[in-house]
């Protein structure tokens, strides 16, 4: 099983989304950010959750906040100001949400003028998405070229990532202006192959049909995604850790790679896991 994308090389703004909470979005815009300015691509993750910030912590940027998202939209600062430079690669930037404003800081117009302004400067700007449809996701939406769309392998995620496609499909900037449309695929996360065999959560299978859309990548349950996160560091810096194979397979996918799908299956175990490890 193969996966390929095709991607042009203008400047694209990237929205990681889906319908509903904890099902991984912070965690993939780490480590898709991450993974795109390994690849030599000048990229910028953007926090949409004004409020409820997080992706500072999965970056292990959380104490070099000073200026936030709001700031720049409100004058208090420039967007050069607020960018912070990640640490371990100078290809990756964050621009941090507020925890203190209200979600209603954010408007159409300022958003899209400081998205106008980062196209200048980076390859790829990823939104992480808040969950649902409330402000901070409309925006995070509205002027996105592509959207992943995350779910978890269970029924409940897979609704309301549905409400969601159909939600980018109607009410983006492209959509409004009968452009080409965003350019939606789909990222599982927690995927547990023995569990799915088990018929204890989704199949894959199940979740294409659901959801009708492009599989982008398929990330396995794993323990050190928590680990990750404890110490700020994107999954996809672990190459040792399927996790982080699996989100490296993704990003190469997304630039247009073909490459193959792999934890799918149960790991074997007893004497087979002798025999192949």
């Amino acid at each position: 099983m193969t996966g390929t994308r095709s991607i042009g090389s203008d400047s694209r703004v990237v929205c990681i989304t889906s319908g509903k909470g904890g099902v991984g979005k912070t965690t993939t815009a780490a480590s898709i950010g991450m993974g795109l300015a390994l690849k030599g691509k000048r990229t910028c993750v953007i926090d949409f959750d004004i409020g409820l910030r997080n992706l500072d912590i999965h970056l292990g940027a959380e104490r070099r906040v000073i200026f936030d998202f709001v700031h720049v939209l409100h004058g208090d600062c420039t967007l050069k100001q607020a960018m912070i430079k990640d640490k371990r690669n100078p290809n990756l930037y964050l621009l941090a949400a507020s925890q203190t404003k209200d979600k209603n800081a954010l408007t159409v117009e300022g958003v899209g003028k400081m998205l106008a302004e980062m196209r200048r400067e980076f390859d790829f700007i990823i939104c992480d998405s808040p969950a649902g449809i409330e402000s901070g996701a409309k925006h995070a939406m509205y002027f996105a070229d592509d959207a992943i769309i995350v779910t978890n392998p269970e029924l409940s995620s897979c609704r309301d990532s549905d409400k969601m496609i159909g939600f980018i499909s109607s009410k983006s900037k492209r959509a409004e202006l009968g452009q080409e449309p965003v350019r939606q695929s789909l990222l599982v996360t927690r995927y547990d192959p023995e569990r799915a065999e088990k018929e204890e959560c989704l199949r894959l299978e199940d979740i294409k049909e659901l959801l009708g859309l492009e599989l982008l990548g398929v990330i396995p349950e794993s323990k050190c995604i928590l680990t990750a996160t404890n110490i700020g560091q994107p999954v996809i810096c672990m190459p040792d850790q399927d996790a982080g194979q699996a989100y490296m397979d993704t990003v190469e996918r997304f630039m247009g790679e073909e490459k193959e799908f792999r934890f799918l299956s149960p790991k074997p175990t007893g004497i087979l896991s002798m025999l192949f490890s």
